[in-house]
C-alpha cells in the first residue's frame, strides 16, 4: 500500500489545494469539449486557465475561498488585468460560483450576474453556459 511520507508547510499545503481546483476545472472544461491551455508561468497575468473553441479564447482565474455563507465578500485580486471570468470554489463545502470580472475592490460572492454551481462536472458546465 502506498504511504505518503511528506510533511508540507501550511503555505505549501494551501498551494497544492489551490492547484487541485485549477486542475479540476481544467478537467471539467476539457470533458465539455473546450481546448484548455494552462500557462507555464502565471506571474502578473492572473490567468490560471485559458479555454478556447474554434474562434474564442477566455482567460480564467481560479480562486478558492473558505466560506460558510454565499454572501461572503470576495476581493478583486486581479486589478486591471484583462481576464474574462473568475471561478470560486468553496474549499469547505460542495459549491462554488462563476463570475465575470468586476472592477470594484470587493463584491458579494452571490451578487447578480454570478452563477452558483454544485462542485460536479455537469452543474459546473451548466452554470458556465449561463454566464
Amino acid at each position: 500500500m502506498p504511504v505518503k511520507n511528506v510533511t508540507r508547510t501550511p503555505d505549501a499545503s494551501q498551494y497544492y489545494k489551490n492547484v487541485s481546483f485549477e486542475t479540476l476545472a481544467a478537467s471539467w472544461f476539457s470533458s465539455d469539449g473546450w481546448e484548455v491551455l494552462m500557462p507555464l508561468v502565471d506571474h502578473g497575468m492572473k490567468t490560471d486557465l485559458v479555454i478556447a473553441d474554434q474562434s474564442n479564447f477566455y482567460r480564467i482565474q481560479i480562486k478558492t475561498i473558505d466560506a460558510v455563507s454565499e454572501e461572503v465578500m470576495v476581493e478583486n485580486k486581479w486589478g486591471d488585468v484583462n481576464i474574462d471570468f473568475i471561478v470560486y470554489f468553496a474549499r469547505n463545502s460542495n459549491w462554488g460560483y462563476i463570475a465575470p470580472t468586476f472592477n470594484e475592490s470587493r463584491k458579494r460572492l452571490n451578487s447578480k450576474g454570478h452563477v452558483r454551481f454544485h462542485q460536479d462536472q455537469k452543474p459546473f458546465i451548466k452554470a458556465f453556459a449561463q454566464i
